[in-house]
Protein backbone atom coordinates (compact mmCIF):
# COMPACT_ATOMS: atom_id res chain seq x y z
CA UNK A 1 0.00 0.00 0.00
CA UNK A 2 1.55 3.18 -1.14
CA UNK A 3 1.77 6.13 1.60
CA UNK A 4 1.73 8.73 -1.10
CA UNK A 5 -2.07 10.05 -0.66
CA UNK A 6 -3.26 13.03 -3.26
CA UNK A 7 -4.83 15.75 -0.90
CA UNK A 8 -7.33 16.54 -3.71
CA UNK A 9 -8.59 12.86 -3.64
CA UNK A 10 -8.73 12.70 0.22
CA UNK A 11 -10.89 15.66 -0.01
CA UNK A 12 -13.50 14.51 -2.67
CA UNK A 13 -13.46 11.37 -0.25
CA UNK A 14 -14.28 13.80 2.80
CA UNK A 15 -17.26 15.17 0.92
CA UNK A 16 -18.54 12.05 -0.44
CA UNK A 17 -18.73 10.38 3.35
CA UNK A 18 -20.31 13.96 4.24
CA UNK A 19 -23.10 13.84 1.69
CA UNK A 20 -23.67 9.95 1.23
CA UNK A 21 -23.40 10.49 -2.12
CA UNK A 22 -20.96 10.21 -5.30
CA UNK A 23 -22.88 13.14 -6.83
CA UNK A 24 -23.60 15.20 -4.41
CA UNK A 25 -19.94 15.50 -3.53
CA UNK A 26 -19.46 15.84 -7.62
CA UNK A 27 -21.39 18.51 -7.40
CA UNK A 28 -20.05 20.47 -4.54
CA UNK A 29 -16.56 19.95 -6.46
CA UNK A 30 -17.73 21.35 -9.80
CA UNK A 31 -16.64 17.79 -11.08
CA UNK A 32 -18.74 15.21 -13.35
CA UNK A 33 -19.65 11.81 -11.22
CA UNK A 34 -17.63 9.68 -13.23
CA UNK A 35 -14.70 11.50 -12.75
CA UNK A 36 -15.56 11.64 -8.55
CA UNK A 37 -16.17 7.47 -8.58
CA UNK A 38 -13.00 6.96 -10.68
CA UNK A 39 -10.84 8.87 -7.75
CA UNK A 40 -12.71 7.12 -5.27
CA UNK A 41 -11.79 3.30 -7.48
CA UNK A 42 -8.11 4.77 -7.73
CA UNK A 43 -8.37 5.16 -3.42
CA UNK A 44 -9.92 2.18 -2.30
CA UNK A 45 -7.30 0.34 -4.97
CA UNK A 46 -4.55 2.02 -2.89
CA UNK A 47 -6.03 1.13 0.61
CA UNK A 48 -6.30 -2.19 -0.65
CA UNK A 49 -9.81 -2.63 0.99
CA UNK A 50 -13.78 -0.74 0.17
CA UNK A 51 -14.30 2.08 1.57
CA UNK A 52 -17.78 2.23 1.03
CA UNK A 53 -20.63 0.44 0.58
CA UNK A 54 -22.37 1.22 -2.19
CA UNK A 55 -26.43 1.00 -2.64
CA UNK A 56 -29.32 3.23 -4.89
CA UNK A 57 -29.55 5.69 -2.08
CA UNK A 58 -26.29 6.73 -2.38
CA UNK A 59 -23.31 5.26 -0.46
CA UNK A 60 -21.98 3.96 3.76
CA UNK A 61 -18.88 3.96 5.31
CA UNK A 62 -17.34 0.49 5.55
CA UNK A 63 -14.92 0.06 8.47
CA UNK A 64 -12.22 1.06 6.42
CA UNK A 65 -13.68 3.82 4.83
CA UNK A 66 -14.31 5.20 9.12
CA UNK A 67 -10.91 4.81 9.51
CA UNK A 68 -9.42 6.61 6.89
CA UNK A 69 -12.40 9.43 6.98
CA UNK A 70 -10.99 9.88 10.29
CA UNK A 71 -7.09 10.41 8.93
CA UNK A 72 -8.54 12.10 6.14
CA UNK A 73 -10.19 14.68 8.46
CA UNK A 74 -6.98 15.28 10.85
CA UNK A 75 -5.03 15.46 7.66
CA UNK A 76 -7.78 18.32 6.22
CA UNK A 77 -7.37 20.31 9.68
CA UNK A 78 -3.98 19.98 9.52
CA UNK A 79 -3.86 21.63 5.87
CA UNK A 80 -5.96 24.13 7.02
CA UNK A 81 -4.21 25.51 9.86
CA UNK A 82 -0.92 25.38 7.62
CA UNK A 83 -2.79 27.20 5.07
CA UNK A 84 -3.88 30.20 7.51
CA UNK A 85 -0.20 30.52 9.19
CA UNK A 86 1.14 30.48 5.69
CA UNK A 87 -1.37 33.51 5.04
CA UNK A 88 -0.50 35.13 8.01
CA UNK A 89 3.62 34.86 6.79
CA UNK A 90 2.57 36.26 3.35
CA UNK A 91 0.34 39.31 4.67
CA UNK A 92 3.17 40.04 7.66
CA UNK A 93 1.21 38.94 9.92
CA UNK A 94 3.61 36.27 11.64
CA UNK A 95 7.28 35.23 11.02
CA UNK A 96 10.63 36.33 12.60
CA UNK A 97 12.35 39.59 12.28
CA UNK A 98 15.90 39.28 12.90
CA UNK A 99 17.53 42.87 13.92
CA UNK A 100 20.96 43.97 14.15
CA UNK A 101 21.53 47.41 16.03
CA UNK A 102 24.32 48.90 17.92
CA UNK A 103 24.41 49.97 21.74
CA UNK A 104 23.44 53.64 20.99
CA UNK A 105 19.70 52.29 19.79
CA UNK A 106 19.93 49.80 21.89
CA UNK A 107 20.20 51.92 25.09
CA UNK A 108 17.94 54.91 23.29
CA UNK A 109 15.36 54.15 20.68
CA UNK A 110 14.71 50.58 20.44
CA UNK A 111 13.11 49.31 23.68
CA UNK A 112 9.76 51.90 23.37
CA UNK A 113 9.82 51.60 19.26
CA UNK A 114 9.92 47.58 19.49
CA UNK A 115 7.33 47.10 22.22
CA UNK A 116 5.25 49.29 20.35
CA UNK A 117 6.07 46.64 17.36
CA UNK A 118 5.55 43.91 19.42
CA UNK A 119 1.87 45.07 20.71
CA UNK A 120 0.43 45.97 17.47
CA UNK A 121 2.01 42.51 15.65
CA UNK A 122 1.58 40.06 18.31
CA UNK A 123 2.51 37.01 15.71
CA UNK A 124 5.71 38.26 15.06
CA UNK A 125 9.32 37.39 16.70
CA UNK A 126 12.13 39.83 16.64
CA UNK A 127 15.58 38.77 17.08
CA UNK A 128 17.68 41.45 18.46
CA UNK A 129 21.34 41.25 18.41
CA UNK A 130 23.57 44.32 19.44
CA UNK A 131 26.41 44.68 17.74
CA UNK A 132 29.36 47.51 16.26
CA UNK A 133 28.24 49.25 13.37
CA UNK A 134 30.43 48.26 11.80
CA UNK A 135 29.13 44.46 12.92
CA UNK A 136 25.81 45.43 12.23
CA UNK A 137 26.34 46.40 8.43
CA UNK A 138 28.43 43.60 7.35
CA UNK A 139 25.47 41.27 9.31
CA UNK A 140 22.74 43.10 6.59
CA UNK A 141 25.27 43.06 4.22
CA UNK A 142 25.84 38.93 4.14
CA UNK A 143 22.16 38.36 5.33
CA UNK A 144 22.46 37.42 8.79
CA UNK A 145 20.27 40.41 9.89
CA UNK A 146 17.29 41.26 8.09
CA UNK A 147 17.70 45.33 8.81
CA UNK A 148 20.47 47.02 11.02
CA UNK A 149 20.54 50.22 13.19
CA UNK A 150 23.93 51.94 13.36
CA UNK A 151 25.55 55.12 13.25
CA UNK A 152 25.81 57.25 10.27
CA UNK A 153 29.35 58.23 11.07
CA UNK A 154 30.18 54.25 9.63
CA UNK A 155 29.70 54.19 5.87
CA UNK A 156 26.94 51.25 4.02
CA UNK A 157 28.20 50.97 0.60
CA UNK A 158 25.96 49.51 -1.63
CA UNK A 159 22.91 49.10 1.28
CA UNK A 160 19.70 51.31 1.31
CA UNK A 161 19.71 53.45 3.95
CA UNK A 162 17.03 55.18 6.04
CA UNK A 163 16.84 57.60 8.89
CA UNK A 164 15.46 56.31 11.94
CA UNK A 165 16.47 58.95 15.02
CA UNK A 166 19.29 61.98 16.07
CA UNK A 167 21.61 61.71 18.95
CA UNK A 168 23.55 63.51 21.20
CA UNK A 169 26.76 62.55 22.02
CA UNK A 170 28.01 64.17 26.02
CA UNK A 171 30.63 64.49 28.21
CA UNK A 172 30.82 62.19 31.27
CA UNK A 173 32.59 62.76 34.58
CA UNK A 174 32.62 61.60 37.95
CA UNK A 175 30.29 64.28 40.06
CA UNK A 176 33.02 65.64 41.48
CA UNK A 177 35.46 65.74 38.77
CA UNK A 178 36.79 69.84 37.98
CA UNK A 179 35.26 69.75 34.58
CA UNK A 180 32.02 68.57 35.49
CA UNK A 181 31.20 72.45 36.53
CA UNK A 182 31.61 73.44 33.27
CA UNK A 183 28.81 74.48 30.83
CA UNK A 184 30.42 72.82 27.18
CA UNK A 185 33.47 71.16 26.54
CA UNK A 186 35.29 70.38 22.93
CA UNK A 187 37.62 67.94 22.57
CA UNK A 188 40.40 69.59 22.63
CA UNK A 189 39.86 70.80 25.90
CA UNK A 190 39.17 66.56 27.09
CA UNK A 191 41.76 65.72 24.72
CA UNK A 192 44.10 65.05 27.86
CA UNK A 193 42.41 63.73 30.20
CA UNK A 194 42.29 59.48 30.86
CA UNK A 195 39.66 58.38 29.02
CA UNK A 196 37.52 55.56 29.03
CA UNK A 197 37.30 53.69 26.28
CA UNK A 198 34.37 51.79 23.78
CA UNK A 199 35.83 48.44 22.14
CA UNK A 200 37.33 48.44 19.24
CA UNK A 201 34.85 48.82 16.40
CA UNK A 202 33.09 51.19 18.69
CA UNK A 203 31.95 53.75 15.58
CA UNK A 204 31.76 56.69 18.80
CA UNK A 205 35.33 55.77 19.74
CA UNK A 206 36.74 55.65 16.00
CA UNK A 207 35.20 58.61 15.14
CA UNK A 208 36.23 60.32 18.29
CA UNK A 209 40.32 59.41 17.34
CA UNK A 210 39.64 60.82 13.97
CA UNK A 211 38.80 64.70 15.29
CA UNK A 212 41.05 64.34 18.10
CA UNK A 213 43.71 63.44 15.20
CA UNK A 214 42.33 66.22 13.51
CA UNK A 215 42.66 68.68 16.17
CA UNK A 216 46.46 68.03 16.83
CA UNK A 217 45.43 65.57 19.87
CA UNK A 218 45.28 62.37 20.68
CA UNK A 219 43.07 60.36 23.27
CA UNK A 220 44.11 58.78 26.15
CA UNK A 221 42.53 55.68 26.56
CA UNK A 222 43.00 54.10 30.32
CA UNK A 223 40.69 51.56 29.90
CA UNK A 224 38.72 50.00 27.53
CA UNK A 225 35.44 48.34 27.50
CA UNK A 226 32.36 46.71 25.54
CA UNK A 227 29.15 48.00 26.94
CA UNK A 228 27.82 51.27 28.03
CA UNK A 229 27.40 50.50 31.20
CA UNK A 230 30.94 49.31 31.67
CA UNK A 231 31.66 52.54 30.81
CA UNK A 232 29.53 54.18 33.42
CA UNK A 233 30.54 51.90 36.45
CA UNK A 234 34.77 52.84 35.19
CA UNK A 235 33.97 56.61 34.98
CA UNK A 236 31.95 56.43 38.44
CA UNK A 237 35.42 54.50 39.49
CA UNK A 238 37.17 57.12 38.51
CA UNK A 239 39.33 55.90 35.74
CA UNK A 240 38.56 57.92 33.77
CA UNK A 241 36.21 60.02 31.55
CA UNK A 242 34.20 59.27 28.70
CA UNK A 243 31.79 60.53 25.97
CA UNK A 244 28.37 58.56 25.33
CA UNK A 245 25.32 59.53 23.77
CA UNK A 246 22.59 61.84 26.12
CA UNK A 247 20.46 58.90 26.13
CA UNK A 248 23.13 56.34 27.61
CA UNK A 249 24.13 59.07 30.55
CA UNK A 250 20.95 61.20 31.69
CA UNK A 251 18.58 58.08 33.02
CA UNK A 252 21.65 57.28 35.29
CA UNK A 253 22.50 60.74 36.96
CA UNK A 254 20.27 60.04 39.69
CA UNK A 255 21.19 56.58 40.66
CA UNK A 256 24.92 57.25 40.15
CA UNK A 257 27.86 59.85 41.03
CA UNK A 258 28.24 61.12 37.77
CA UNK A 259 27.75 64.37 35.77
CA UNK A 260 26.77 64.92 32.24
CA UNK A 261 28.32 67.96 30.42
CA UNK A 262 27.50 69.17 26.90
CA UNK A 263 30.30 68.13 24.15
CA UNK A 264 30.24 71.64 22.03
CA UNK A 265 31.09 70.29 19.17
CA UNK A 266 29.32 70.81 15.77
CA UNK A 267 29.52 66.88 15.27
CA UNK A 268 28.15 66.07 18.74
CA UNK A 269 25.00 65.64 17.04
CA UNK A 270 24.75 62.50 14.98
CA UNK A 271 22.30 60.34 12.90
CA UNK A 272 21.34 56.87 13.64
CA UNK A 273 20.18 55.00 10.06
CA UNK A 274 18.32 52.04 9.38
CA UNK A 275 20.45 49.77 6.51
CA UNK A 276 18.85 47.31 4.56
CA UNK A 277 19.83 45.29 1.53
CA UNK A 278 17.20 45.43 -1.26
CA UNK A 279 14.31 47.68 -0.23
CA UNK A 280 12.59 45.66 -3.16
CA UNK A 281 13.16 42.23 -1.50
CA UNK A 282 12.00 43.19 1.60
CA UNK A 283 9.57 40.72 3.61
CA UNK A 284 6.08 42.16 4.69
CA UNK A 285 6.96 41.73 8.36
CA UNK A 286 10.23 43.88 8.34
CA UNK A 287 8.52 46.69 6.07
CA UNK A 288 5.91 46.67 8.73
CA UNK A 289 8.81 47.20 10.94
CA UNK A 290 10.57 49.71 9.79
CA UNK A 291 7.17 51.81 9.07
CA UNK A 292 7.13 51.68 12.69
CA UNK A 293 10.38 52.76 13.39
CA UNK A 294 10.35 55.27 10.77
CA UNK A 295 6.79 56.72 10.80
CA UNK A 296 6.77 55.55 7.08
CA UNK A 297 5.86 53.49 4.66
CA UNK A 298 8.62 51.44 2.92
Amino acid sequence: MSAGYDLTTLALFRSVAATGSIAHAAARAGLVPSAVSKRIADLEAQVGAPLFHRHRRGVDLTPAGADLLRHAEAIGRAVDHMTAEMAAHATGRRGTIRVAANSSAISQFLPEDLAEFVTAQPGIQLQLTEMTSLEVIEAVRTGRADLGVYSALTEAPGLTTLPYRRDTLVVVTPADHPLAARRGLTLAEIAAEPFVALQTGSSIQAFLDRRADQVGARIRTQVAVQSFDGVRRMVQARLGIAVLPFGAVEPYLDATRLAMVPLDEPWATRDLLIAIRDRAALGPQAAALITTLTGQPV
